[in-house]
């Protein structure tokens, strides 16, 4: 079965240690869905 993928969160809570869901951690390890990105620590989706 595959692992299903977890979903960013809307905006980074600033806690450190980053989760694992927080989007500058996910735009880090490079796991962010394609088609988005991070402008000031909020999700946005490319146009």
């Amino acid at each position: 079965m595959a692992k299903k993928r977890r979903w960013p969160k809307q905006k980074c809570c600033v806690s450190k240690p980053r989760c694992s869901r927080c989007p500058l951690q996910m735009l880090k390890d490079g796991t962010l869905p394609e088609g988005y990105t991070v402008k000031k620590r909020k999700l946005v989706k490319v146009a």
